[in-house]
């Protein structure tokens, strides 16, 4: 099996506000907000939620193909991702556009706030899978990109019978109800983080357990309280976080969360020991400035790994990859 990313490239500009914004929200003046944070730093760093899962993907020794947009400016970006292992043969440049940009401020708390300029993903919906001679055997992940795009993506998956997973995460609010069934509908899984799966029934005018019933499993992130993954409506089990040594940024921590799952899952892995993957993975990213600082070897993971979880032997499998 081997997994193809769609979904967006980009880089984040990170800020950091030494404050917290609570203190200045005003809640009987939300009709009419105003504020502004003077930050301590600001650094550019390499993201997008598809670039940041391919990323740790390749530090778990996978070569996920990345299928996305991206601008002009994508050079020096590129070389690093094919230095981590990455294809970036199926990443189409758009010669009149930058890169896509997040914009995100975190504060003493982690809260964040954050603004996304589309650039370049805005035409993702060039890409067709049509195009990219897929089988069976592949697995596709539609993550947040151009909303057309991703309800494309949806529909030429199902009309090549071709498993995909299916994220809408930021972009459910930019999604009408018939593609977010859609979307929904044809999947073989769907992950989204606590508030994101409250916001995706409401949009889609589904119960949890009609959207969880859709798909064969679901991957709900529950940050602080770790992960639930559940086999249609059934509970299959619950993972508490990976204690951290140092919390450094939050940005991109649920990226690499679905690249530690999706490591396990590539192998056929219990559903369960996937997660505990993803939320190991998921700590290293935490640790670290960015969601593609993080660095470790496969041999490391599996030792840091067994200190909080009992996979029985299986890890073993991955001493051998490097």
């Amino acid at each position: 099996m081997s997994i193809i990313l769609t979904g967006s490239i980009a880089y984040d500009y990170l800020m950091s506000f030494p404050g917290y914004f609570k203190d200045h929200i005003l809640p009987e003046h939300l009709d009419s907000i105003s504020l502004s944070f003077l930050v301590d730093d600001m650094v550019r760093q390499p993201g997008g939620v598809a670039a940041n899962i391919a990323y740790t993907l390749g530090l778990l020794c996978e070569k996920p193909r990345l299928v996305a947009t991206a601008g002009v400016d994508f050079g020096e970006y590129r070389e690093m991702l094919e230095d981590a292992g990455v294809d970036t043969s199926g990443v189409k440049i758009i010669e009149s556009k930058f890169t896509a940009s997040f914009f995100v401020n975190t504060d003493l708390s982690n809260a964040q706030i954050a603004s996304f300029y589309a650039g370049a993903m805005a035409d993702a919906g060039l890409i067709s899978m049509k195009d990219l001679r897929l089988t069976a055997d592949d697995l596709v992940m539609i993550s947040p990109n151009a909303p057309d795009a991703m309800i494309q993506y949806a529909l030429e998956c199902q009309e090549l019978s071709i498993p995909y997973i299916f994220d809408p995460s930021q972009q459910i609010v930019r999604l009408d109800e018939d593609s977010l069934r859609a979307g929904i509908q044809g999947a073989i899984a769907l992950f989204a983080n606590g508030y994101e799966f409250e916001l995706l029934q409401k949009h889609a005018r589904l119960t949890a357990e009609e959207i969880m019933n859709s798909v064969d499993f679901s991957v709900i992130t529950l940050g602080e309280e770790g992960s639930v993954v559940y086999q249609g409506s059934e509970l299959l089990g619950e993972v508490g976080i990976f204690p951290p040594t140092i919390i450094k940024d939050p940005t991109g921590v649920g990226d690499a969360y679905r690249a530690g799952f999706f490591k396990g899952y590539l192998h056929e892995f219990d559903l369960v020991l996937c997660a505990q993957m993803g939320t190991l993975a998921a700590t290293y990213c935490l640790e670290e400035p960015g969601p593609q600082s993080q660095c470790f070897l496969m041999k490391d993971f599996v030792t840091r790994f067994r200190s909080q979880f009992d996979d029985k032997g299986v890890l073993d499998i991955f001493l051998k990859e490097e």
